[in-house]
C-alpha cells in the first residue's frame, strides 16, 4: 500500500512552476508577449463552450487566470500541494476562482465533471505523463488542452541551447520534449479523436529573453508565423482534443 501511494502522490512538478522564481522567466514586455500569444489560443480553443466550467491541473503559475475570468469561464485551479495556491491568491486573492489540491495521477473529481481541462507548464515536466493526460480526459466532458516542447522545432537544438538558457534563466531545469504524434495517441486512446495543434513561437523563447527586445520579437515571430515557419516548426505547441 505504501509503495503504491507514493507512486499517486509523487509527481509535483507544478510546485515548481506556480513558484515566484519562475513566474520571473513571464516578467516583462517579453514575457507579457509570450503570455498574450498563450491567452490567445487559448480562447479560441475554447470559445465553443462560452461561461464554461474550466478546470486548470498544474495551473498555480497564475498564467490562465485573468483571461478566463475576463471572458466569463468558471475556473478551478488544481495543485499537487497546497503551497501552489501562494501566487494565485496574492495575485487574485481568492475569491474569483476555486483552488483543490491533491495528487495528479488521481484526480479527485468525477468522470468529465468539467466542460474544459487545461494543463500548461505540466506534461512536459511530468514522467508519468501518460497517465495524467488520461486524467485530465477522465474529467473532461467536451475538451482537454495541453502544452508541449517538440522536437519538431529548433528544440532540437536544445543541447547546444541549454547552455544559454541556463545562463538567461538562472532557474532552468530539463524538461521532456515530444512528438505530436505520440501525445495524439494517448488523446486518441482516451476518447479525444479531434485533434487541433497550434505551435506558439518559432524560436526559441529563450532566444527571445536574452535579446530582450519586445518589438523585434514581435515583428520576427508575426513574419515567421505569416510565411508558415512557426505552424511547421514552432514550439510550444498547445494542442486541443475533443470528445468523440
Amino acid at each position: 500500500m505504501k509503495s503504491v501511494l507514493a507512486t499517486i502522490t509523487s509527481e509535483t512538478p507544478d510546485i515548481e512552476t506556480s513558484s515566484e522564481d519562475y513566474a520571473s522567466r513571464f516578467r516583462g514586455p517579453v514575457g507579457d508577449y509570450f503570455l498574450k500569444v498563450q491567452s490567445d489560443i487559448t480562447l479560441e480553443f475554447i470559445r465553443d463552450w462560452p461561461g464554461a466550467n474550466v478546470l486548470d491541473v498544474g495551473g498555480g503559475h497564475g498564467q490562465n487566470v485573468k483571461p478566463l475570468l475576463e471572458h466569463g469561464y468558471g475556473l478551478t485551479i488544481y495543485g499537487s500541494d497546497l503551497s501552489c495556491r501562494n501566487r494565485v491568491k496574492r495575485l487574485y486573492g481568492d475569491s474569483s476562482y476555486t483552488f483543490q489540491a491533491g495528487p495528479l495521477l488521481a484526480l479527485p473529481f468525477a468522470d468529465r465533471s468539467f466542460d474544459v481541462v487545461i494543463s500548461y507548464r505540466l506534461i512536459s515536466h511530468t514522467a508519468q505523463w501518460r497517465k495524467v493526460i488520461e486524467e485530465l480526459s477522465r474529467v473532461a466532458r467536451h475538451a482537454i488542452l495541453i502544452d508541449f516542447p517538440t522536437w519538431n522545432s529548433l528544440n532540437a537544438l536544445t543541447p547546444l541551447l541549454f547552455g544559454l538558457k541556463k545562463k538567461v534563466e538562472k532557474n532552468t531545469r530539463t524538461y521532456i520534449s515530444f512528438r505530436p504524434a505520440e501525445l495524439k495517441a494517448v488523446f486518441r486512446r482516451s476518447g479525444f479523436s479531434q485533434i487541433t495543434t497550434t505551435s506558439e513561437f518559432f524560436l526559441p523563447m529563450v532566444l527571445h529573453r536574452s535579446i530582450n527586445r519586445p518589438a523585434v520579437t514581435g515583428i520576427v515571430e508575426n513574419v515567421c508565423r505569416a510565411v508558415g515557419l512557426t505552424a511547421a516548426w514552432g514550439s510550444p505547441v498547445i494542442m486541443r482534443g475533443r470528445r468523440n
